[in-house]
């Protein structure tokens, strides 16, 4: 695989290693560092400076400034805040390139996906560029004589938490409505993958974003992280992350001053495969990149497959075909298909979960250990004879592991695929309409693809039910989390004269 000028991909230079903090790089105020690792070599690809508390106070001031009254942000037409984006967006697909390798070489995805992602991301900054100048309030019809409206302010400094799955794309979908809103931002990169996140920061410069507007600071969550949740001057936290580190971000937002919060916090989701679904090969391919899409580290994933049991063998074979086909190895090869895990931490979790599936008794069909000496690869791994008590059935592995379930009726797979404290997505593949406006009802899901999966476009909201999370994010329901809707009434004092 090469670039467009035809030299070989490999891992590019990384320029940016330092905090973002009112468009100037700065040296954290503390001594700690963090080694960001290639997860396909296992080498260091840069040392970033990790941001403390004082460090968090200081992006906080800027942010605070930047959205004061009578600041650029605040006082810019709508429009042309939206120019802005846009520029921000043709920026990025200049460096589309060079970011996509960088994203492979931190996260470990095949390039060609990194790429993809690339254009995805411009795609829903994008998208939220268009709204800046179409926010806007009502007219209410009111007893009493009185004229009633409605007027939506941005909601002010907004903290961001993003995790290390999908590290561009995650700050797509939190840049684009809250600069949308007019809100001004804190955004803390996961510490495993900060690269891309701080390359952007030159694009925003780049762009003409007045300082403060967005600030970009890396570091731990037990650091930076809790200082966001409990800052006093921040007005909201978005956090996509795990459901424990989740709660402590909800204790510590309700604990300091209450600031609003939207959550996505992982899934345990369905995909369904009905007796009458049209193709059973298509089906096959529908449920394993489901799953093993972005190596199974995808928080909707289709992580519990549920099979027809009149299909089910027919299924199975064909998935434990597919599996062992699916080419594992160096990212930037055009061949492969799975590249590494994010981390070795990550690689052995997903080991354990394997090892424990099997013990519980699981029948692992494929795969199920790590692949090659170096590196963080796992191989594509699936697993027959699979029931609802088991772990791998019941917990999020975040790993390329197809767990397969035998079904009976529609009300079975329903309850079953109900019987879970998430609910972020679900799947079924099927040519009855009834049957999937039936499951699409009856699903407690944030999202529900019917003979697709994980379609998540810019202007469709995304969320969870349950312990997935709250709010959305996406769509215009994304843009609402970023608001405060105010009510204005205005009393006539007009007397009618004969």
């Amino acid at each position: 695989m090469s670039a467009s000028d035809g030299t070989p991909l490999s891992k590019p230079p990384v320029h940016y290693t330092q905090l973002f903090i009112n468009n100037v790089w700065r040296t954290s105020s503390g001594s700690e560092k963090c080694n960001v690792i290639n997860p396909a070599t296992e080498e260091t690809l840069a040392t970033i400076q990790c941001a403390t508390k004082a460090d968090i106070d200081l992006a906080v001031t800027a942010a605070r400034a930047a959205f004061s009254t009578s600041a650029p942000w605040r006082t810019m037409d709508a429009s042309q805040r939206g120019r802005l984006m846009e520029k921000l967006c043709t920026l990025m697909e200049q460096d589309a390139e060079y970011l996509a390798r960088l994203e492979t070489a931190n996260n470990g995805k095949p390039y060609t996906d990194s790429l993809a992602e690339v254009g995805y991301t411009v795609d829903v900054i994008r998208y939220y560029a268009g709204w800046c100048d179409k926010i806007h309030g009502d007219t209410v019809p009111c007893d009493g004589g009185f004229v009633c409206m409605t007027r939506k302010e941005p909601l002010g400094v907004v903290g961001q938490i993003i995790p290390w799955n999908y590290p561009l794309m995650m700050v797509a979908w939190k840049f684009g409505p809250a600069l949308a809103a007019g809100c001004t931002i804190v955004i803390k990169p996961s510490e495993i993958t900060p690269l891309t996140a701080l390359y952007l920061g030159s694009l925003v410069i780049k762009a003409g974003f007045p300082p403060g507007v967005i600030n970009i600071v890396p570091g731990f969550g037990n650091e930076a992280g809790e200082a966001i949740s409990n800052h006093m001057d921040i007005d909201k936290v978005a956090f996509t992350g795990s459901g424990v580190v989740g709660k402590r971000v909800m204790s510590a937002a309700a604990n300091s001053n209450m600031k609003r919060c939207t959550f996505e916090l992982g899934g345990k989701s369905p995909i369904v495969v009905c007796q009458d679904c049209a193709d059973l090969d298509e089906a096959v391919t529908t449920c394993h990149s489901a799953l093993f899409n972005n190596h199974g580290q995808n928080c909707c994933a289709g992580s519990r497959t549920f099979v027809h049991s009149s299909i089910h063998d027919a299924f199975v074979q064909r998935a434990v075909v597919m599996a062992k086909k699916r080419v594992v190895g160096d990212p930037f090869s055009e061949k492969t298909q799975l590249g590494p895990l994010v981390s070795a931490v990550q690689m052995q979790r997903v080991l354990d979960f394997i090892a424990k599936g099997v013990k519980e008794g699981a029948k692992l069909e494929c795969g199920g250990k790590r692949w090659g000496s170096n590196g963080f690869f796992v191989e594509p791994t699936v697993f027959t004879n699979v029931t609802d008590d088991m772990t791998i059935a019941k917990c999020e592995i975040f790993g390329p592991v197809q767990v397969i379930m035998k079904f009976n009726t529609m009300d079975e797979v329903i309850e079953r695929s109900n019987n879970t404290t998430y609910g972020l997505a679900s799947g079924i593949i099927t040519t009855d309409i009834n049957k999937a406006f039936d499951f699409s009802h009856r699903i407690q899901a944030g999202s529900v693809w019917v003979n697709c999966y994980d379609v998540s476009l810019p202007q469709t909201p995304f969320g969870g039910y349950k312990q997935s999370g709250q709010g959305r994010e996406l769509g215009e329901a994304g843009l609402h989390e970023y608001q405060e809707l105010k009510t204005i009434a205005i009393q006539l004092n007009v007397q009618s004269k004969l």
